[in-house]
């Protein structure tokens, strides 16, 4: 029989005809889904990141294993309707205006969705106006974004200067990240937090909304 064990090493080895297999056996066998997906999939997508986090993997073998959980996921989720799969909050997640690089955001948006937290990836090339509109409309605790060129990231400020003029910025935490970030550029545009990669993230939605 498959052990949640063994789901989390497929889900690490980015092997998605076994994450499914082996979570129909466990669905068969009489398991939980909550449990299938908090002690098999779960656990192997941390551990991805934890790897990731010590460049001992890299984004193509995250990307594998990101679809490999998701394949175990799209055989569970349909099973949740009566179990309350409690959510660690809302997140917002986009890449400004005027960038078009979204493997960083897609990235974090696995990391957070395996790690509970619910995820509206909002795109790429996002304006502040949209941005500011989703937070109004969605209220999520968390809004994340990205930029991957020195040129784009001064709209990160200009998210949030528009925040705060449409009387917004104490609703939602700001969180922002990419290659030229820094934790320097965060503080001079009063984000509430800067993560240098996609694990760090997850750290950071947890302790801000602690």
């Amino acid at each position: 029989m498959s052990t949640y064990e063994q789901i989390a090493t497929e889900v690490l080895k980015g092997k998605k005809k076994l994450v499914a297999a082996s979570t129909q056996a466990m669905l068969d066998a009489g398991e939980a889904p909550l449990d299938i997906i908090n002690k098999g999939l779960v656990v192997g997508m941390s551990r991805v990141g934890v790897l990731f986090q010590e460049n001992k993997m890299f984004i193509p073998e995250v990307l594998m294993s990101a679809k490999a959980m998701q394949e175990g996921l799209s055989i569970v989720k349909p099973l949740l309707a009566e179990e309350k799969m409690e959510s660690n909050g809302t997140v917002l997640i986009a890449t400004v205006q005027g960038d078009l690089h979204d493997i960083g955001k897609n990235l974090v948006g696995i990391m957070l969705e395996s790690n509970g937290f619910t995820v509206i990836d909002a795109g790429k090339d996002v304006s502040p106006e949209v941005l500011v509109a989703k937070v109004r409309e969605l209220k999520p605790d968390v809004m994340g974004l990205s930029a991957m060129l020195t040129t784009t990231m001064l709209h990160m400020k200009d998210t949030i200067d528009l925040l705060t003029e449409e009387g917004l910025r104490d609703k939602v935490k700001v969180i922002i990240g990419g290659a030229p970030v820094s934790y320097d550029f965060a503080t001079e545009i009063v984000a509430d937090g800067f993560s240098p990669d996609a694990l760090s993230a997850v750290g950071l939605c947890k302790r801000l909304l602690a």
